[in-house]
């Protein structure tokens, strides 16, 4: 019987080498902030309440202790709510809001040590990432959100990864997610919370798939490639690559390119919103007649269209995936950090204004999802034109964040939550240790 691809993911995971620690610890330190940051909104403390069963796991920055599936949907609701946790750009998907929050709850139930975590972590991303590769776009032109039914199989690989499943319970796990991945995106209609908690549903799916394959429940062992299988169910094939999942798999660390964010939004208007700071300084605002983005035909339905939508988007959250948004936000505000997506800036008439005269032309040879790149050409009322590029995605491969960096943004995060200087300080201490020999614990970080 030939091998499916679950059993040799099973067997690249048990061989897999050392993981690469720095940018899990990025990770780490990334995601805390964000849990913080989202702390107090409304989302997380409608998920927090939401949820019933209490326990001995932690959701950050909250007195409250619950079980690990709670901790994990809730610190991954956090994490991803504000649009502003990592992305691998060949996906594009948010690996680490599902599978940091997912370890951490497993790993504080269990009594795990930090150094397990990190494999667990390592190995979770890593499928995450690379099976966002196996079928571009087509998980996204099904409906689907990718971080969503993706981050579902990568926290139950690292969950098994965690409790030292036997290559069958490993397969099992994976065959069991499957049928619990879910996330669709009709979230894009009206700007509403679901999107939100993708990570989270994710991260908690994948421990219950975990602890169901560790007491003998039986999933397909063809879950990915299967005539009915994973693939087929959200991307509408049977024929991806399947060597961009399995080869070197645990010894070459695509993970190591997750890219982190510099502003709150949907990842490919960062290169616009890059051009736009820099054209708001030779341009004024007041004086644009048109400005014409050349953009990849992938990111048109989530991020410019319907266009009349995109430039007025209904609320905050919505502002997040408007490229004509978050363009204004540049312009005019010089900047695209939290405070420009409340409710309040959204309804700037200034920044209306602008948004209205945004739109796109398709670039047939635009490298997404590879690469993302942004392009703006400005018309004035005088008729000048004056043009910007963007080659690249900042804090992505190819202008990486330095570990500083990442603390740095970490710190702005718990500010922004309401954490005080001490607090942040004490875990960024404790994240320099995270990954060692001691158990997981973050009990002193519910508050």
């Amino acid at each position: 019987m030939k091998e499916s691809i679950s059993e040799r993911l099973a067997d690249a995971t048990a061989r897999a080498g050392e993981p690469p620690r720095e940018i899990v610890e990025k990770l780490l330190i990334d995601v805390a902030g964000l849990c913080v940051a989202a702390r107090n909104t409304d989302y997380v403390r409608a998920a927090l309440a939401g949820w019933e069963a209490s326990g001995k796991c932690t959701a950050i920055g909250h007195a409250r202790a619950l079980d690990s599936a709670g901790a994990a949907f809730v610190n991954g609701t956090a994490a991803h709510g504000e649009d502003f946790d990592d992305t691998f750009e060949g996906g594009p998907v948010h690996a680490g809001a599902v599978i940091v929050p997912a370890v951490l709850a497993l790993c504080e139930r269990e009594k795990i040590p930090g150094e397990k975590a990190l494999r667990g972590i390592a190995v979770g991303v890593e499928l995450t990432c690379r099976a966002s590769t196996v079928a571009p776009k087509l998980i996204h032109k099904a409906g689907f959100h990718p971080t969503a039914v993706l981050g579902a199989m990568g926290a139950a690989a690292a969950a098994g990864t965690v409790l030292n499943l036997s290559k069958p319970e490993f397969v099992n796990a994976l065959g069991i997610a499957g049928s619990m991945a879910s996330g669709i995106i009709e979230y894009l209609a009206e700007g509403t919370w679901t999107k939100r908690m993708h990570p989270g549903w994710a991260a908690q799916s994948g421990i219950r798939a975990a602890d169901l394959a560790r007491n003998g429940f039986v999933g397909p062992r063809t879950v990915f490639e299967g005539e009915h299988g994973f693939f087929h169910g959200f991307a509408h094939t049977t024929s991806g690559d399947w060597g961009k999942l399995l080869d070197g798999f645990g010894k070459r660390w695509v993970t190591e390119t997750v890219a982190f964010k510099l502003y709150p939004c949907g990842t490919m208007t960062h290169p616009y919103i890059d051009c736009a700071r820099r054209l708001g300084k030779r341009v004024k605002f007041e004086e644009i007649e048109e400005i014409v983005c050349e953009a990849a035909e992938g990111t048109l339905h989530r991020l410019w269209e319907p266009l009349a939508a995109k430039q007025r988007p209904p609320n905050a959250y919505a502002g997040k995936f408007s490229t004509p948004y978050c363009i204004a936000a540049g312009f005019v505000l010089g900047n695209a950090g939290l405070d420009a997506f409340t409710d309040e800036r959204v309804a700037d008439p200034r920044l209306r204004a602008l948004a209205a005269k945004v739109r796109y032309a398709v670039d047939p040879d635009n490298p997404y999802p590879n690469e993302y790149t942004g392009h703006m050409r400005v018309r004035t009322r005088d008729g000048s034109v004056v043009e910007e590029r963007q080659p690249h995605l900042r804090g992505g491969a190819h202008e990486p964040l330095s570990r500083a960096d990442v603390e740095e943004k970490f710190r702005g995060n718990c500010a922004y939550g309401g954490w005080s200087a001490a607090q942040a300080d004490a875990f960024l201490a404790r994240a320099k240790n995270a990954f060692g020999a001691a158990p997981v614990d973050l009990s002193a970080f519910r508050k």
